[in-house]
């Protein structure tokens, strides 16, 4: 890209030599020969601060925040470098990098998912709708980057606009026509979809999270809501009508909307005669198109309300009744989401990503109503996150289930012993059916040895991930690998 259309983009004036701007980045360690970097205010550190890096390594352009301009002027020692003084940086990253890959995004068919919880379910059904009709996809998601065949490890599960706009356009040479896009409450407070045009938005829920970042729920849903608000004219949004901030979202959006649910009336698309077993589920699936019978190998009701938002985007694309029948069938448990680990033992150990009161909620009810003896859990909380649930999440543990194990999650620079106890105060009046085990692997270890045959063993709260973060160190640390090491000892036993 050269400089004359970096100035076209910003609405700039630009006189004199024009010349090839190589590469984008908003990390200074990136930067080489005749980049751009752009200055970014992040959490924990400020991209102000590196300019002198990015200089030193080559940098042609920097783009920086209005109000720095008298310190960052100063820095600048070669006059070829040009400075470029913003109002906001991080809002004009998305559209700069867009430029820079040629517009990626217009070419393909973009779906993007949000709210708390289940996005990555709903990207990975929809995945499987595709594959039913042999179209490939490319998904941007919290468990991995995928490009074709190849997986790239996810840092975020939206990643900052340059990497979003890198991704779309490998896609494109990769011959991909569409983009299933999980987009977070953080991407859109940050602008990291800024400009993408999604042809199809997804809604599925809303419950406290993230409240350390949005402060309170009604910017946490406004911030999820300007997902909605940005949809090009002909656009769809795909909305559960189940949830109270969905019904006001419907009120909100101007696009055409369809609209799911179990309970509410006048839906697009419902689920009705819900029958749960060890197995899965089966149900009704009633739409426009006509009913069907559906069975599944997923559990649980949120499970219901995630195969309901896909099919809505299936029948928005031409997928046939029978087509989501197949692809519902073939549909196994999503990496770290309700995931059954094992089945040489006489009780059933599940995993799962649940990390929020809501998600915890529904990963417990699920097992509530499979027939089985106790529930045994394993939980905590993460460091340096949002304190306000923990107590609900103690609060949910201990109405739910039968035995609570505390744990550490990813402590970060917490203590752990602190984490614990703001758990355990929200803990039900009189409980007393707990035990407190900071490390994580033993307390698996101990959930474990207390299961019985028909009761269910829950570790919540990490699903996928395989590493865990202490305030000195990060180390290897996959729940389900920790699981099978156990539940193998035993069958060898």
């Amino acid at each position: 890209m050269k400089f004359s259309k970096l100035a076209e983009c910003l609405n700039i004036k630009f006189s004199g030599k024009d010349f090839l701007i190589k590469g984008i980045s908003v990390d200074s360690r990136d930067v080489k020969q005749g980049y751009c970097f752009i200055a970014l205010r992040g959490v924990c550190a400020d991209g102000h601060n590196f300019i002198q890096d990015a200089l030193t390594k080559g940098a042609r352009v920097i783009i920086y925040n209005r109000r720095k301009k008298a310190e960052v002027i100063a820095r600048g020692a070669d006059s070829k470098v040009k400075f470029v003084a913003q109002d906001n940086p991080r809002f004009i990253a998305g559209k700069l990098s867009a430029e820079f890959y040629g517009r990626p995004a217009d070419k393909l068919t973009v779906i993007g998912i949000t709210g708390t919880n289940g996005k990555t379910t709903v990207c990975f059904l929809i995945e499987n709708f595709l594959k039913i009709k042999k179209i490939k996809a490319g998904v941007i998601g919290t468990i991995y980057y995928k490009i074709g065949e190849k997986l790239l490890p996810a840092k975020n599960t939206t990643p900052d606009a340059l990497l979003v706009q890198k991704l779309f356009y490998l896609m494109l040479k990769n011959r991909l026509k569409y983009a299933l896009m999980e987009v977070s409450s953080h991407a859109l407070s940050q602008f990291r979809v800024n400009g993408i045009k999604f042809k199809i938005a997804v809604f599925t829920n809303l419950s406290a999270e993230h409240l350390d970042f949005h402060h309170n729920m009604e910017t946490y849903f406004q911030a999820k809501a300007s997902l909605f608000m940005q949809l090009p004219e002909h656009s769809y949004a795909v909305i559960n009508l189940d949830d109270a901030y969905g019904k006001r979202l419907k009120g909100m959006v101007k696009q055409k909307v369809i609209s799911y649910g179990i309970y509410a009336e006048n839906v697009d698309v419902r689920a009705k005669d819900i029958v749960f077993c060890q197995q899965g589920m089966n149900f009704t699936l009633i739409t426009a198109k006509g009913e069907i019978k559906l069975k599944t190998k997923l559990i649980g009701r949120h499970n219901i309300y995630n195969i309901l938002a896909c099919v809505c985007v299936a029948l928005l694309e031409k997928i046939s009744l029978e087509d989501i029948r197949k692809a519902i069938a073939l549909m196994l448990p999503v990496p770290g989401r309700m995931e059954q680990i094992g089945d040489s033992v006489p009780f059933r150990v599940f995993v799962d990503y649940a990390h929020t009161d809501d998600a915890l909620s529904n990963a417990l009810q699920t097992l509530r109503q499979l027939p089985g003896a106790k529930i045994i859990t394993v939980f905590g909380c993460g460091g340096d996150r949002d304190r306000k649930k923990r107590p609900l999440m103690g609060k949910v543990a201990s109405e739910i289930s039968d035995f609570v194990i505390l744990t550490n999650d990813n402590p970060r620079t917490e203590e752990p012993e602190t984490i614990a106890s703001q758990i355990k105060s929200g803990f039900v009046q009189g409980f007393d059916q707990y035990k407190i085990v900071l490390n994580r692997r033993k307390a698996i270890a101990y959930a474990i040895s207390l299961a019985e045959k028909n009761d269910f063993v829950l570790i919540a709260g990490k699903g996928h991930e395989t590493k865990q973060i202490f305030k000195e160190k990060t180390v290897e640390f996959d729940d389900r690998k920790i699981v099978r090491e156990i539940l193998s000892r035993i069958a060898a036993e």
